[in-house]
């Protein structure tokens, strides 16, 4: 996989002419290299790959990246690049201009005088996951979806927000996950109007909606997915809201397919929304895509341009948020096919009545 992801990173730099490439982001760094240290540089070129790291990655790196020469850098790190760029002889080097820092540009170009550093943006290659991430996201989603299903058996009135929350970010450890995906978003009663409300000391109530928005990293990659639930019966406009939510996010699923815009997608769940009146309490995107990173390319959102194509993975996940009440959301991750798309979400979309 590792060899293909190359192959098209190459493609990438015949296309703009580059000579090779440094890559620094920690997701394109794992992405093609499959070393998941937390420090070190690729630079690589048409015919040769090399990882640049320090004395706490070297054995590391050697397991996870075998297509690459490790060198060991010490304590300079830029001048060990210098050596590299100068042994493979590059001149038109590539750097990614959507995370480098004007500092950390200064340094590369300081280092590397005489070279062109050409900014290059290579997200857009992690898009359409392989079948090895698929594997991984799939099992990155079971862990969430394992971990809700084991919370609602002990989320009850009394229960502080922060408390649920560690109790799902244990759920998801005990289930094999590195790490959270994010800081998990609770957010009960009127706090439920807060689109990233996490966590807080509030304690849960009788009455309250009950919005948990969270995910699990597993080997590098991440699961994203939401689910309101209401402690005890809930009431007429309770199930209004939530009803209005739920046929905007299914409308979205049914309407993810290989060849639509992102803004087509969130356009025809956006719709449902407003025509039931709720429009302007809606006011983010339907969705993102998920890999390496949380928040990823594609979007679907009012300004999503890019097509979807087959094996990208997206969320969807509409919501309605009233100041003063509360709020809904949904969200599954889904798998984008010529077909439609694959719901890798399994949990209950139906709404749960705690008690």
């Amino acid at each position: 996989m590792i060899q293909q992801r190359l192959a098209r990173l190459h493609e990438l730099m015949t296309e703009i002419h580059l000579d090779g490439i440094v890559i620094t982001k920690p997701e394109n760094r794992q992405y093609f290299s499959g070393f998941a240290g937390s420090s070190g540089m690729l630079v690589i070129s048409r015919q040769s790959r090399k990882l640049l790291t320090d004395f706490r990655y070297i054995e590391q790196a050697k397991q996870q990246a075998p297509l690459y020469q490790v060198v060991r850098h010490g304590n300079a790190i830029y001048e060990s690049l210098a050596g590299a760029v100068k042994e493979l002889g590059l001149v038109r080097i590539g750097f990614e201009s959507d995370f480098v820092t004007w500092e950390v540009y200064q340094k590369l170009a300081d280092s590397l005088n005489g070279a062109d550093l050409i900014p290059v943006k290579l997200d857009t290659l992690r898009m359409v996951k392989d079948p090895q991430e698929l594997v991984v996201l799939t099992k990155a989603v079971e862990i969430a979806d394992s971990a809700f299903n084991q919370v609602i058996k002990i989320l009850k009135p009394g229960l502080t927000e922060l408390e649920l929350a560690l109790e799902l970010e244990y759920q998801m450890r005990k289930l094999g996950a590195e790490k959270t995906a994010f800081d998990t978003i609770v957010a009960s009663g009127v706090r439920g109007a807060l689109p990233h409300g996490k966590a807080s000391n509030k304690v849960i109530e009788v009455g309250d909606f009950v919005t948990m928005d969270f995910g699990a990293v597993y080997q590098g990659y991440h699961s994203d997915m939401t689910r309101t639930v209401v402690i005890g019966k809930a009431n007429d406009k309770q199930r209004t809201i939530y009803n209005i939510v739920l046929s905007a996010q299914l409308a979205g699923v049914n309407a993810v397919k290989a060849g639509k815009r992102g803004k087509e997608v969130d356009q025809i769940a956006r719709q449902v929304i407003t025509d039931a009146g709720y429009g302007e309490y809606f006011g983010h995107g339907l969705g993102h895509g998920v890999g390496l990173f949380i928040h990823e390319d594609p979007r679907l959102s009012p300004a999503g341009d890019i097509e979807l194509a087959e094996g990208m993975v997206v969320s969807v996940e509409p919501g309605i948020y009233l100041p003063g009440w509360g709020g809904v959301r949904i969200e599954d991750l889904v798998v984008v096919s010529a077909a439609g798309c694959t719901i890798l979400t399994t949990s209950s979309k139906d709404l749960i009545e705690i008690g």
